[in-house]
């Protein structure tokens, strides 16, 4: 009932044509008004502006029929009108009527639309030209209205197919852009691949859709392919056009997409090297950092020549064993400094990265260099320590040697003095002569240790001197007399010249025994009478050894009661002051506790007690240990003053500067600040098991040295308790009281691997194969899991902290020794293995002392209950 041929009116307005429909009064208002509406929104802008040419063809029909079509036309036609030809009817009474009728409603329809009646085609040909109608109007314009329809679906079709390419393209973009970069190396891969794989998809939708756009086109122009002289007419011209534009629409899209896609694309394969990057510098970093650390716990630097040229061969191994780590480290370096001149989007997360890298590669050349200068020093220190040493013991053989009775002759005793004359000559071998430039040359390397084994030496240096001067003057005195010979005496009356030895052979080396000194190594002596000179050496050694100690500690445990005394006059007793109230900071009021905490405990215990005890020790060393023994619980003292060192600490950091401790310092002349002299507690309490050490080098295989084992043993469980406390007061979430979980016997980080029967299948594996840096407390009757956190205070070092985590009943818990062969593994099961815990020590010696530990607790369990 309406078709659309392409025809153009002589202005170009677009032809619309109503032929010969005898139903057309029956079709709906809605059908007639969405195909009119449609078919006035094909032509273009231009051509649709011009308007409208419509014509009636109603030849055959009536006039009711050309009312009809006028009335609907003018009543729902949605585009601009400029003409409407109407062929009327062509019988005479229907003519006669058209007549009428038109006269009586031509101004109604005027009013909407322009009307010319024609009666015949040739009429219309005096208007529309014949190549712009079709045939059944007498024109020459080709039209088939199946081909119309078909171009039209097809046209129709392809330009929803754009429209769902662009929306398509333009929804992938969009996530694209909100998509967030993953964290990992797998799941990187992972989008990439996803993402390439959905580029690959929409980038053969789009040649999909420019196929069909080209196809379409062909179709379209296939009348002028197939004639030269063929002509496309305006409507299918306008149908070229909306299809090159749909495909540079296309077009266009694509090239934005493809724009957009390599940024993007080229972000993801960023991201990829960064991720890669960012997994290596983990893995390297760990085995550089567990390097580090074996190399900082490499602080051993022998105490022996044979200890340090071992040493020497371990550094060499970690140096070797460092190599790898340390190349892969610095191409990684590389690597990083590529990435970041081909521009790559996270240049501030790879430089820092890469400069760690070269700076922990530095540090560890640089410190094995420094182990090995300083590993040299103390080689070339010890081999001169033990040629001094080789010395002494030559010059007590040489001494010991020399027959008393051979002596008494002038002859033997010059003969003896050219023997001790030889032997001094060789002392410059041992470079010992001058303590005090010994010491400037190895200052670096002079441990306490090693500066004890120096000093004992030297000591021992000079008392071998001191021997050799007090037998050259006996000798002098002998070779000087020119009275009768003396008739040579025995020192004790069971020797006699009969039991002597034929030969005199050369005895066993005998170590001299100075201050620090370990037991005596004795052998055979050439001639009994020689006895009596060892045992006078060895005595002499030993109670000089002792003595020293002895005096060491009454002098420091002096100078520690002063000092105490002196914080607790100079600065808590100010603090009452009412003269200096004015100067001590709010932040300080009424916190003398916290500040100082139980110090003047500790000095009326040291002043009173511990000092005078000591004293009594000067004649009788062997009375040190029963000191110690005898005040064990009173030494627990330190454990209070350690736990509020914390406390005490964050309160000096908040008002150490303050005007009132620079006075009390002035007025005291102290060189140090309040803090430094607050710390010598925690000082001495470690004091005393050095000197305990020392003690029992001197008294190894001799009366005491059972009891001073034991005051050592006191002594490090003191410390050893101290330093437990010292982590238990860090432990936050713990809603109960630790307090009554018992006595702390251990505690220490650890990996744990947990596995429970209840947990969600997924849950178990994660847990079962990732283990956590977990820190145990061991009580009596419980064992707390803690997380250790370390954080900064006000810029100053770390603390550490300890969250709660999880806590097992000693009373319900069992244990397995070895897990899967692992020597540093070993489980905890509870309530019957329905939570298990695998637990990994650093080491198999602090493996085996917990399992101890923990057996110690359960067999005590059991023995209970029985």
């Amino acid at each position: 009932f309406f078709f659309f041929s392409g025809g153009r009116g002589k202005d170009g307005a677009p032809i619309i044509t109503f032929p010969e429909f005898a139903g057309f009064s029956e079709i709906p208002d809605d059908d007639f008004l969405n195909v009119v509406t449609y078919l006035t929104s094909i032509p273009s802008l231009e051509a649709a502006s011009i308007g409208f040419i419509i014509i009636i063809d109603r030849r055959r029909d009536k006039w009711s029929a050309v009312k009809a079509s006028l009335t609907r036309i003018a009543g729902a036609f949605p585009g601009n009108l400029q003409l409407v030809f109407v062929l009327r009817p062509s019988r005479f009474i229907q003519r006669a009527i058209a007549d009428i009728g038109i006269k009586l409603y031509r101004d109604d329809f005027k009013m909407k639309v322009p009307i010319i009646m024609l009666n015949s085609v040739s009429d219309l040909h005096g208007y529309i030209d014949k190549s712009q109608l079709t045939r059944e109007l007498g024109g020459t314009l080709e039209y088939g209205h199946s081909q119309w329809i078909h171009h039209r679906t097809a046209i129709e079709n392809f330009a929803m197919t754009v429209k769902t390419t662009a929306q398509m393209l333009q929804s992938f973009g969009t996530d694209l852009a909100e998509t967030e970069l993953p964290n990992d190396v797998q799941c990187t891969e992972e989008l990439l691949s996803s993402h390439t794989e959905h580029h690959s998809k929409l980038k053969d939708e789009l040649k999909l859709a420019v196929k069909q756009g080209a196809t379409l086109l062909t179709c379209i122009r296939e009348p002028v392919t197939r004639s030269a002289n063929s002509k496309l007419s305006p409507d299918e011209l306008e149908n070229v056009a909306t299809v090159e534009r749909l495909l540079a629409q296309l077009d266009e899209t694509e090239k934005a997409f493809d724009q957009f896609w390599t940024k993007h694309h080229l972000k993801l394969e960023q991201c990829l090297q960064l991720r890669h990057f960012e997994h290596d510098f983990r893995e390297v970093k760990l085995t550089l950092d567990n390097l580090m650390e074996t190399q900082a716990g490499f602080t051993d630097i022998g105490d022996s020549v044979t200890r340090v040229e071992n040493l020497l061969k371990e550094q060499k191994h970690l140096e070797e064993k460092g190599q790898e780590p340390l190349e892969k480290a610095q191409s990684l370096a590389l690597h990083g400094e590529q990435l970041i001149q081909n521009n790559h989007y996270a240049v501030d997360s790879i430089r820092p990265k890469c400069v760690e890298l070269r700076r922990i590669c530095d540090d560890f050349t640089n410190e094995t260099k420094k182990k090995y200068d300083i590993l040299g020093k103390s080689l070339e220190l010890h081999k001169q320590l033990d040629k001094a040493s080789q010395w002494c013991e030559a010059g007590i053989y040489l001494l010991a040697s020399q027959a008393v009775d051979k002596c008494q002759s002038q002859e033997g005793a010059e003969t003896a003095l050219v023997e001790i004359e030889k032997f001094l000559v060789t002392a410059k071998e041992h470079q010992l002569s001058n303590p005090k430039e010994f010491y400037n040359q190895f200052d670096m390397i002079l441990t306490p240790e090693i500066k004890a084994n120096a000093q004992r030496i030297v000591q021992k240096l000079e008392d071998v001197q001191e021997m050799f001067d007090k037998r050259q003057v006996s000798l002098k005195k002998l070779a000087a007399k020119q009275t009768r010979p003396v008739q040579p005496v025995a020192p004790h009356p069971e020797s006699s010249p009969k039991r002597a030895s034929p030969k005199i052979t050369r005895p066993a080396a005998v170590e001299y025994l100075g201050p620090f000194c370990g037991a005596p190594r004795r052998g055979p002596a050439a001639q009994n009478g020689n006895h009596a000179l060892v045992h006078e050496l060895i005595e002499k050694c030993i109670s000089k050894s002792q003595g020293h100690i002895i005096n060491e500690l009454i002098e420091t445990e002096r100078v520690y009661v002063e000092e105490l005394q002196s914080i607790i006059e100079g600065y808590a007793s100010e603090m009452d002051n009412p003269n200096l109230v004015h100067l001590i900071p709010s932040a300080l009021q009424n916190k003398k506790e916290i500040l100082f905490g139980n110090l003047p405990e500790i000095y009326y215990f040291h002043n009173r007690i511990f000092l005078k005890e000591i004293e009594n020790c000067i004649e009788n060393p062997e009375l040190l240990a029963r000191c110690f023994l005898k005040r064990k619980e009173d030494l627990q003292i330190y454990e209070k003053y350690c736990q509020n060192k914390p406390r005490s600490e964050a309160l000096w950091r908040q008002c150490g500067d303050s005007i009132f401790f620079q006075e009390c310092q002035r007025k005291l002349d102290h060189k140090l600040s309040l803090d430094a002299y607050l710390l010598k507690p925690v000082q001495r309490i470690t004091k005393y098991q050095l000197l305990l050490k020392e003690m029992l080098k001197c008294s190894k295989n001799s009366e005491g040295t059972a009891e001073l084992e034991e005051a050592l043993a006191t002594v490090l469980d003191i410390i050893k308790s101290v330093n437990d406390s010292m982590h238990q007061i860090a432990i936050t979430g713990y809603e109960g009281d630790v307090s009554e979980l018992g006595k702390l016997l251990m505690q220490g980080s650890f990996n744990v691997w947990t596995d429970h029967k209840k947990g969600h299948n997924k849950v178990k594996d994660l847990a079962r194969f990732k283990p956590m840096q977990r820190h145990l407390f061991l009580y009596t009757k419980m064992l707390l899991f803690c997380k250790k956190r370390e954080e900064n205070t006000d810029g100053h070092e770390k603390t550490a902290s300890y969250s709660f985590k999880n806590s097992l009943k000693m009373s319900t818990v069992g244990i397995t020794e070895n897990v899967k062969g692992d020597n540093k593994k070993f489980e905890i099961w509870y309530n019957g293995r329905e939570e298990v815990y695998i637990i990994q020590a650093s080491s198999v010696e602090l493996k085996n002392t917990w399992i101890s530990e923990i057996r110690k607790v359960l067999t005590g369990q059991l023995e209970a209950c029985r």
